[in-house]
C-alpha cells in the first residue's frame, strides 16, 4: 500500500532556510527574465541600446534608467583622450605668479582644483585645491609649494571604466592627460567621466526653479548658462542682442560661428565679450561676460 504522505525532499523541509532560497530564485528569475527580453537577435551594443529604448517605451524601465545604462554600453569604448578638457584650454596656475594674480584666477575660473606649473605650462608639478589659499591669505610668507598635492597622470588611451575605478580607489578628482610622448594632452575629472553616465551633473551656479541664469562674479564679471534666454542677457547687461531666430545666447554665439565655441575661446558679439568657460555634451555650458571694447563679432580661437 503506497504512503499518503510520500516523503518530501530534504531539502524542502528547512523552513527556516526556506525564505534566503526563495528570494535567490526570485533574483535568478528576475535575471533569466531580462535575458529573455534582450534575446534573441542581441549581437551588438548598437542593438542593445535599441532594445533598452525598446524597454522604455513598453515602460519596462524609467527614463533615467535607459539613460544610465545606455551611458555605461557607450562609457566602454570610451578612453580619457574622448573626454579630457585639450591642453590649450587648460586652465593653470604659474608657481611664480602673485597671490593677487592666483585669486583672481581662481576667483573668475571658478574651479575647486587648478594644475600648477612651473616654467613651461606643460610642466606640472602638482595640483592646488582653490580652498587652500586661503592659507596664503592669512600666512603670505606660507611657501605656495607645500601647499600642492601630487598630480596624477593618465595616458590618453586610458579606458573611462578603468579611470572611474582609479579615482574612486585613489579619492583623486583630477587626472592630467599625456599623450604618447609623455606631453600634456590635457586634463580630466571624476565629474566629466561620471557625466558620460549620468548625463549633466547640475552645481550651485546651475538654474533651479526658475532663477536667473546670468550671476555676477567677485571680480565684478558676469557668468551666463549657455541656455540662458538671449531676452535674460539683453536686460541684465542692457544690450540689444537679436532674438527673434533663436531664444538661448549659446544658440546665437554657435550660429555666429558657424560652429560651438570651444573652451578657452572667446567671442565678442553686441558689446559684451563671451568667453567659453566649459562645455558639455557638444554645447557651452557656462560663459564668462565682460564688456568688450569692440562692438563687432570675433573669435580669438578660431
Amino acid at each position: 500500500m503506497s504512503d499518503p504522505h510520500p516523503a518530501q525532499p530534504a531539502s524542502s523541509g528547512r523552513s527556516r532556510n526556506s525564505p534566503r532560497r526563495t528570494a535567490s530564485v526570485d533574483k535568478r528569475n528576475l535575471f533569466q527574465r531580462l535575458i529573455e527580453f534582450m534575446s534573441p537577435g542581441v549581437d551588438s551594443r548598437d542593438e542593445l541600446i535599441e532594445a533598452l529604448a525598446d524597454a522604455e517605451q513598453r515602460e519596462l524601465i524609467a527614463p533615467e534608467s535607459r539613460m544610465m545604462l545606455e551611458g555605461v554600453i557607450r562609457m566602454a569604448d570610451m578612453t580619457a583622450g574622448d573626454v579630457m578638457v585639450a591642453a590649450p584650454h587648460m586652465d593653470h596656475l604659474d608657481i611664480d605668479a602673485p597671490y593677487d594674480e592666483l585669486l583672481h584666477l581662481v576667483i573668475g575660473t571658478a574651479h575647486s582644483r587648478f594644475p600648477v606649473y612651473e616654467g613651461q605650462r606643460e610642466n606640472v608639478i602638482g595640483i592646488l585645491m582653490a580652498k587652500d589659499l586661503l592659507k596664503l591669505q592669512r600666512s603670505p610668507d606660507l611657501n605656495l609649494r607645500t601647499l600642492l598635492r601630487p598630480a596624477v597622470f593618465v595616458p590618453e588611451s586610458k579606458g573611462l571604466n578603468e579611470l572611474l575605478r582609479d579615482f574612486r580607489s585613489n579619492r583623486n578628482h583630477l587626472a592630467i592627460v599625456i599623450d604618447e610622448f609623455g606631453n600634456t594632452a590635457g586634463l580630466i575629472t571624476i565629474e566629466d567621466v561620471l557625466e558620460e553616465i549620468v548625463g549633466e551633473i547640475e552645481d550651485e551656479f546651475d538654474d533651479k526653479d526658475g532663477e536667473s541664469s546670468v550671476y555676477t562674479l567677485a571680480d565684478g564679471s558676469h557668468r551666463v548658462a549657455g541656455d540662458a534666454e538671449i531676452t535674460a542677457v539683453n536686460e541684465a547687461f542692457g544690450s540689444v542682442l537679436p532674438h527673434d531666430d533663436f531664444d538661448t545666447i549659446g544658440g546665437l554665439i554657435a550660429h555666429e560661428m558657424g560652429r560651438v565655441p570651444r573652451r578657452g575661446e572667446a567671442v565678442s558679439l553686441g558689446g559684451l565679450l563671451f568667453s567659453v568657460m566649459l562645455t558639455r555634451g557638444g554645447a557651452v555650458r557656462w560663459f564668462k561676460v565682460t564688456r568688450a571694447q569692440e562692438q563687432t563679432f570675433e573669435s580669438d580661437g578660431a
